[in-house]
């Protein structure tokens, strides 16, 4: 005959065991400080996330401006109250106007040229004047050449022409319509920031 277990033995084994409410306890916990801990992970930004672009060494100021404003003459009235509203905003975005920032006495296509180069952006009104104009196309090609595949650099704001009449050479591009001014001038510097964030990133993380 097997000798009997004391009581005691018996016990102590059963102690030993887990219970499943003190296993499931566990688990919770472990499952809630894993969760918490990824949370925390996921709100630590990376250096180049928190890019500034107005902080001194930003590459937003390797640039004399922020963006050019390409148009028609015929459509200055218009242009000069987007770039008011562009350069009254918090992070002062800065805007080429050729007639009131070109140097005078200079040649044409030489200022073209140079505000084209020393901008980070280029917004491009086309308007039926601006189709007829050989200057305007004259820039618009010269921006479409600095720039080819750089997203967000070339950025078309139609006015008053329907889309058949988008410029062929544009077509790869989404465009912003002002047409009836719903939005106001609100999505073009939208996209002027979001542009100048990208880049600036971009720079910084090249840099580390």
């Amino acid at each position: 005959m097997k000798p009997k277990r004391s009581s005691s033995s018996a016990g102590s084994s059963l102690n030993t065991k887990q219970s499943p409410s003190s296993s499931s306890s566990s688990l919770v916990t472990t499952a809630s400080s894993s969760t918490s801990s990824s949370v925390a992970s996921l709100g630590q930004l990376s250096p180049a996330s928190q890019v500034s672009i107005s902080s001194a060494g930003s590459a937003r100021w390797a640039k004399s401006y922020d963006v050019c404003i390409c148009h028609s003459n015929e459509d200055l009235e218009f242009v000069e109250e987007m770039v008011s509203y562009l350069e009254s905003q918090t992070e002062g975005i800065r805007c080429f106007l050729q007639l009131r920032d070109a140097m005078p006495g200079s040649a044409i296509t030489t200022e073209l040229c140079d505000a084209v180069q020393n901008s980070h952006c280029w917004v491009l009104l086309i308007t039926p004047s601006f189709l007829e104009d050989p200057w305007c196309r004259y820039q618009m090609h010269q921006a479409l050449a600095e720039a080819p595949m750089a997203n967000g650099r070339a950025i078309p704001v139609l006015k008053g022409i329907d889309r058949k009449d988008y410029p062929r050479e544009l077509r790869c591009l989404y465009y912003i319509d002002v047409t009836h001014k719903e939005n106001g001038f609100r999505p073009i510097k939208d996209t002027i920031l979001r542009y100048l964030q990208e880049h600036c990133r971009s720079t910084v993380s090249r840099i580390e």
